[in-house]
């Protein structure tokens, strides 16, 4: 063979994975990301989010989270309840010092998306679905998801106590392209 043919070969090769090839988009986190959680009792917010985040709306095969919070950024706005909340009593994190989630797929909805995966506290690791939204901007954008978590599920406290057993989350995680 010449090398007109290996040339041409190598550009229809190019040509046709132009078209199917799709790019999952690597994401920063940037500043003012929210991590609230709301019940009767208590209310806060985790300050410490880090994590790995590729995503493109159309290479979900692709696209994967993988997120930790560091329980002692919890701020419940009382100094004793933080320390209550991040003792051996509840939250224990000495024992387990972060919350994990990492996403196993994303699949879209008529609502946006959810990301399937495992969620890791208190030692306990559980299969998790959170339900989120995405929205684009030039190179930045946020996802924003709205979820419950009981604690009991993952052992934190002593149910039926004063706490509320169930907490609602509110995520919003602002990031930019990399």
């Amino acid at each position: 063979m010449n090398k007109y043919t290996f040339l041409t070969a190598g550009i229809l090769l190019l040509a046709t994975t132009a078209f199917t090839w799709k790019a999952s988009q690597s994401w920063t986190i940037i500043d003012n990301y929210e991590v609230k959680f709301t019940s009767e009792d208590p209310s806060g917010v985790f300050t410490s989010l880090k994590g790995d985040v590729v995503f493109h709306p159309e290479d979900l095969s692709s696209s994967y989270f993988n997120m930790t919070i560091d329980v002692k950024s919890i701020n419940t706005g009382n100094g004793m309840q933080n320390q209550h909340a991040v003792s051996a009593e509840w939250m224990d994190a000495e024992k387990y010092p972060e919350i994990k989630f990492a996403s196993r797929n994303i699949e879209a909805t008529d609502k946006g998306y959810v990301a399937h995966g495992k969620l890791k506290m208190h030692g306990v690791e559980k299969d998790f679905d959170i339900p989120f939204k995405f929205e684009k901007n030039g190179s930045k954008g946020v996802f924003k998801g709205k979820f419950d978590v009981n604690r009991n599920d993952f052992n934190i406290g002593v149910p039926g106590k004063k706490a509320s057993d169930v907490l609602h989350m509110e995520v919003t995680v602002p990031v930019s392209t990399k």
